[in-house]
């Protein structure tokens, strides 16, 4: 794996490692990141909490964990319902209750998970040392809400203040403790009740509220604490769950902004889909059959072996009348003179007769980008082996690829050029969308065009996401019952134009969004082959495929382990 795809495929890494806890923690299994925020199944998570909210994105997996943390405590210990209806009306109040039941639910940390509540701890004084380092605590405002944090922070975790911030927060304490004092007991006493630690947590909010409004009564401005990079805002808007403010983000700086945004396409005038037959003279079509033919031979794969292991996954029994002549059984009344005259008879019974009926669509999706050429030989060859298996066992199936028309942009780059080069654009690229086998093509009549994936020119770029997605919606299009999706890729998807235009990983983004809104909600069964590289961070269940070795046997066990239900989950 070269520095780039490392690159690329950290913060996917982070965001995977970090969804495990989530819900390892919470017992939610719908609680998953995209795009850097947290999503409850298709519903963005809404965050509030200061200290969870830092401006700039962490680009450390310990930062990731402690948030996930946080997250997952925050489902598993607090009642959401009984929160919102204790939740006070005025905007600044509703913040600093919502801040306080984050902190509580923080301090209900398990003893037996010391390392969650040491995750938590880092977290917050990191963003504490940012809070003073900003110099964001040297206004008056600004020392009041971190004195707050602090002080709170303090009595529920049982942690003492380091003795500069002390030193700091002294004045402001002295000032806070007549009023505040019996209900910063109360906190603690009462963290393991939410209601009654709600009435503790109200009374500090409306305390610490207004004296906020007095500092800016005359300044509605100053309604936030601002110092360079560092930010806390003030304002609260409880219905607006996919503002970006009020979601959680991991990831690096630049690296996984965004959330579920809308993907865009700059121009599809200039994309076409193919048939394979297509783009191959006669000639030379039959030059690659033969050599496929002849190194089926030479290789020696076990195609009836595995057109009966796909036959026993891929289909079900359907009563289709009955089988005489059966030593056991059901007596035949027809055979019973039979039982007469020949008392040693045994043949005089009869059973169901069952045959094996396919119920079941497969597609494989090659991706035909540039990397992916030095295996057009070998993937050509397992393909024509699956179809010839498939063909045997009753399945349909049929094979797709994508790939680009041209290398950077082509003509709709140009396009964007010619209309002043508009920010975020989209997707730039004259998508190619080829048809080597269609899923009511038998495999004889599929021969000659399957061979074109070996033709070395089809090579471009990769755009996974709308390849996905067309493959998806020509498996919606069968009648068949259980509809299976091979996706098979050497890494990311990867456009030169569209990733200089936009962000580094808006085609990831789009990728992952498709897979899982087909796989969830679809009922596609969307599995993922990596040659020579690792793929679960794009499809659920993924198993690499080592072709340094030849295509043997074993290549095709893969395929059907992925079948059975194996692969990372």
């Amino acid at each position: 794996m070269d520095s780039g795809t490392a690159h690329r495929r950290l913060p996917i890494q982070t965001e995977q490692l970090a969804a495990a806890v989530l819900r390892a923690l919470s017992g939610n299994v719908q609680l998953h990141f995209e795009g850097g925020r947290v999503y409850d199944d298709a519903r963005p998570v809404p965050v509030h909490a200061p200290h969870l909210q830092r401006q700039l994105l962490w680009a450390d997996f310990e930062s990731s964990r402690a948030v996930a943390d946080a997250l997952a405590l925050r489902s598993r210990f607090s009642d959401t319902i009984l929160h919102q209806r204790l939740m006070p009306d005025e905007s600044i109040e509703k913040l600093l209750f919502e801040w306080l039941e984050q902190l509580r639910v923080e301090s209900l940390a398990p003893s037996s998970l010391p390392g969650t509540r040491s995750n938590l701890i880092r977290n917050y004084r990191r963003w504490s040392d940012d809070f003073l380092d900003s110099g964001a605590a040297e206004s008056s405002l600004g020392i009041l809400l971190f004195a707050f944090s602090q002080i709170v922070w303090s009595r529920l975790m049982a942690q003492a203040l380091p003795e500069h911030v002390q030193d700091l927060l002294e004045p402001v304490r002295a000032s806070l403790a007549p009023s505040l004092g019996p209900a910063l007991v109360g906190l603690r006493q009462c963290r393991d009740d939410q209601a009654a630690y709600a009435r503790h947590a109200l009374h500090i909010a409306h305390e610490i509220a207004q004296r906020v409004e007095c500092e800016y009564e005359d300044s509605p401005e100053t309604k936030a604490v601002r110092r360079g990079d560092f930010s806390l805002s003030l304002d609260f808007e409880s219905g607006d769950a996919d503002a970006p403010e009020t979601q959680a983000i991991i990831g690096e700086r630049g690296g996984i902004p965004g959330g579920r945004e809308t993907y865009r396409v700059f121009t599809r005038r200039y994309d076409r889909e193919v048939d394979a037959a297509d783009l191959l003279r006669s000639g030379l079509a039959h030059e690659y059959r033969e050599a496929l033919d002849q190194r089926l031979v030479q290789e020696g794969v076990n195609i009836g072996r595995l057109s009966r292991a796909l036959r026993a996954l891929l289909t079900r029994p359907r009563r289709d009348g009955f089988q005489y002549g059966e030593e056991e059984g059901r007596i035949d009344g027809r055979r019973l003179a039979s039982i007469v005259s020949s008392p040693a008879e045994r043949r005089v019974f009869y059973q169901d007769r069952h045959t094996p009926v396919s119920h079941c669509a497969v597609s494989f999706l090659i991706d035909c980008s540039g990397s992916m050429k030095q295996y057009r030989a070998d993937l050509a060859f397992i393909m024509d082996v699956l179809m010839r298996a498939l063909d045997h066992a009753g399945v349909r199936s049929e094979i797709l690829g994508f790939t680009t028309q041209a290398w950077n942009g082509g003509r709709a780059q140009k396009a964007w050029w010619a209309a002043g080069r508009p920010a975020a654009p989209g997707r730039l690229n004259e998508l190619c969308h080829i048809v080597f086998k269609a899923a009511s093509q038998p495999w004889r009549r599929a021969r000659s065009s399957i061979v074109a994936m070996m033709k070395p020119d089809l090579f471009r770029e990769g755009v996974d996401g709308e390849a996905v997605q067309w493959a998806c919606e020509r498996l919606l299009a069968r009648d068949e019952e259980r509809r299976v999706l091979f996706v098979i890729s050497d890494g990311c998807p990867m456009d030169g134009a569209t990733h200089l235009a936009n962000d580094e990983f808006y085609l990831d983004r789009h990728l992952r969004s498709v897979v899982r809104h087909y796989g969830q909600h679809a009922g596609i069964e969307i599995l993922g082959v990596g040659l020579g590289l690792d793929l679960s961070a794009y499809y659920a269940r993924s198993l690499s495929l080592d072709l340094s070795e030849g295509v043997g046997n074993s290549v095709f066990d893969v395929f059907l382990a992925l079948l059975a239900g194996q692969g990372k989950r």
